[in-house]
This record gives C-alpha cells, structure tokens and sequence, in this order.
C-alpha cells in the first residue's frame, strides 16, 4: 500500500487557474469545447452522456489546495470555494475482519473528525455540489436549479449558503425531514416543495418547468460533467491511498451517477498507466422495492423495464433509503450505468430494509460510525457478492460509503429548513415562474 503523502498547508493567496479541458461525445467520438454549461454535444442527436478530456492526464494532487479542490486538476471548474472536504479513505478493520475481507478500503463521505472527514452534511453529495458550483461563472445574473430526492439538496443549499450563490431547490415535500443544517441558511438558498405524495420525478418535473424561464438554468444532473467529477473524487481518494486502482467497487444508486463517475476515473486512471490497467468491476445496488436499475439490468436489456409513476410513488414511499428512488435515471444513455456495467463485468443487487437496518447497526458496531440508509444497502451489496463468491477475499475492494456521521453531527443542535413554498408539478410553467420569482 502506498503511504499517502503528507498534504501541505494551502496556499490561499495564490490565483486559482480555472483547469483546462475538452468535452468528448460518448457515443461518436466527437471532442467539443465547453461554451460554459455544455450538457450534451449540440452536433449530435444521438442521446449520450459527454466526459470531460483533461489537458493534465495524469492524476495530479494539488498540494497547493485544501479539500475537494486538491483534485481540481480532473475537475471542470474556474474557481474555488469555501469549506469543501474532500472523501477519505481507509483500510478497513471491523468490516473486513467480520466479512473475511483481507483488503477492504472504505471511502468514506460524512462526518467524523476523527478519520478527516469534515463534509458538515454528512454526505457525499458534498462533492458534486461544490464542483458543480466551482464550475458557474462568478458573476452571472440567473439562478441555478437544483432537483433533488434529499441529499443533494441539503449539500447544494450549504455549499451555496456557505459561498453566497443564489439557487432554488425543488424537492418532494415527504422528504423534507432530511433537510436539516448546523445553522440557518442565508437568503440566497430558496426551496421549493411538491405535495406530500410526490416522489423525486415529480420534483424534477417542477424544476424544468421553472427553467422555461430564461432567467432561471438546470444543474443538468447527470449530464453535468462537474457532477460526475466531483462525485468520481471518491476513487481518486481511495487511489491516493492504495496506490492502485481498486479490483471491485460498491455503492448504492439513485441515478447511478456516482457509479458511472467512477468508471470514469477508472478509465482516466488507465491512462495514467501507473496505477493498473484493469477494470474494477462496478457493483451497485438498490433499496427494494423501488428496483428500476436492478430489474432492466436482471432483465438483460438497456431500456428501463415499464414502472409507471404509480408504482414509483408507491415503492418510494416504502423504501427507507429514500434518495435511492429517482425513476428516470441515466441508466440507457449512451455512457451510462447500463454501459459502466457492462464494460467492468459489474452487477447489480437489491437490498430489502430488513437487511439495511441490519448493516446501519452493524456497521456502527464494527466501524465506529453511523451511516445513512443508502449506504447500508451498499455494504448489505458487499456481504451478497462475497457470500455469491463475487469478489475473492484477496481482492482489492472498495465501497462508497456515501453518508454518515449525522448523530456526531446534529448533536449539538440543527435546523430543520421548511419549504419556501409548495407548488404542483402539474401546474403550468407560467404560475410556476411566477410563484418562484416572487420569493427573490
């Protein structure tokens, strides 16, 4: 294993130079320039996923940087922000020694000062969230739009509160409970809820209506390249400690985009050629009912199977892992989880809530820390494949541990944000433009 080495203080007082990169078309090859917010090569009709080709190809630590922002150099982004954390990553003791696993990295996103981990909500959304944000202009006049199931409003609104940039968040009003923060938000984080009863889609319906207006501009979710950077940063920590790329890597999907960031960076990693040339294998897994993902991938085909909105909404609210329940995912596109999978000799798997609850209070007992629900189904993932003989107990493995900490966290005291305003996702786009912009 390869000692990390020791971080230098940062250097604040030097200008950051935004980092250098072109976007490449997934599905023709095709290398276009980044005219700013480039969700999709505009020359191609074909659906696919863009990647960020970075002028610096081997993977360079900033020593220079503090945070997520010591991996700019693989981050579309022109600036930094204030009070980012970065994953950290270590080789397990409990878990492995309990599972049989002889080389078992964590890469853990949360709270717990104890290990470095400083990100204040306790998830890794943290990391999309500041690269998303790095990415924006300084000084533009519209207003970002964030769709979410709950974590990654809660980090969107803490970065954009902690560096002052105006933003609205649509999230379903039943998830609210998880919209807790340390201190109250400034002025500039508006949040805007669907009735109880709405699920995440629902939330992104509002969203894009909202974007009619010119005024106001999407994140773009996965098509966001500054989202899927931000979140690949967990296998660039989990490589700066092993010192190779991993032989298999776990997590639990809503969209399946941090899976598909890592498979990635995986590939950049290849290039680099001086942490391995393989392919980890890319397992996921989801909390059932709600098993979109897993029963197209089971099914064998890259068109999603039918799941009207009904049963989504009905299967969300069933599931304890809430944020694991987004009904349009990236998963066909050309460049998605579909093709990650595929290309590593991944797998995918379910996980019931009996066994998530089971692995939230082992994994506490074993680990030292608490950890969210979708987490917990991605350890539960990590006992089917080595039960299922998977992955070998010799193996290089990592899992995404993509929360925790929260009880550390909230323990001396948090707010609960309570929605700015409740508005259908079926009223039309002009009552929701205008409902919204009252609020600034």
């Amino acid at each position: 294993m390869r000692t990390p080495a020791i971080r230098k203080p940062a250097l604040p007082h030097l200008k950051f130079t935004p980092t250098k990169y072109q976007l490449l078309n997934v599905v023709n090859g095709h290398i276009l320039s980044d005219s700013g917010w480039t969700l999709a090569d505009p020359e191609t009709p074909s659906p696919s996923l863009v990647r960020a080709l970075y002028e610096t190809r081997q993977f360079t630590p900033r020593e220079d940087l503090d945070g997520l922002f010591r991996y700019a150099n693989w981050l579309p982004v022109r600036r930094t922000l204030r009070k980012s954390s970065a994953p950290v990553t270590y080789k397990s003791k409990g878990l492995a020694k309990y599972l049989g696993l002889e080389n078992l990295y964590i890469t853990f996103s949360g709270w717990n000062p104890k290990i470095g981990a400083k990100m204040s909500t306790c998830s890794f959304k943290e990391t999309e969230a500041f690269s998303v944000c790095a990415r924006l202009p300084q000084n533009t006049s519209q207003t970002l739009v964030v769709q979410s199931a709950g974590n990654t409003a809660r980090a969107f609104a803490q970065v954009c509160s902690d560096n002052d940039i105006p933003i609205v968040i649509c999230v379903p009003a039943d998830n609210f409970r998880d919209l807790w923060f340390r201190k109250r938000l400034k002025r500039c984080v508006k949040m805007v809820a669907t009735p109880s009863g709405s699920d995440y889609f629902d939330a992104i319906t509002l969203g894009d209506k909202l974007c009619q207006d010119p005024a106001f501009f999407a994140e773009g979710g996965a098509k966001n390249v500054a989202r899927r950077d931000g979140m690949g940063t967990t296998v660039l920590s989990a490589v700066e400690v092993i010192g190779r790329i991993p032989d298999a890597y776990f997590q639990a999907v809503g969209s399946g985009t941090g899976a598909i960031a890592a498979w990635e960076n995986n590939l950049r990693l290849i290039e680099d050629g001086r942490y391995g040339t393989h392919k980890m294998k890319i397992f996921v897994s989801q909390n059932a009912p709600f098993t979109l993902m897993y029963d197209s991938w089971k099914a064998g085909q890259r068109q999603l199977v039918d799941y009207t909105p009904e049963q989504s909404r009905r299967d969300a609210e069933v599931i304890l892992a809430k944020v694991l329940s987004n009904r349009k995912p990236p998963y066909g596109i050309a460049g998605g989880l579909f093709d990650a999978l595929t290309d590593t000799g991944g797998d995918c798997f379910k996980v019931v809530n009996d066994d998530l609850v089971k692995w939230m209070l082992m994994y506490r007992n074993l680990e030292g820390y608490d950890i969210f629900p979708a987490a917990a189904t991605a350890v539960a993932s990590l006992e089917q494949a080595v039960r299922n003989g998977q992955v070998r107990k010799d193996e290089v493995i990592m899992v995404n541990v993509t929360g925790g900490g929260s009880l550390a966290a909230q323990s001396k005291g948090y707010f609960v944000k309570e929605p700015d305003l409740i508005l259908d996702p079926d009223m039309p786009a002009e009552q929701i433009i205008a409902a919204v912009n009252s609020l600034f």
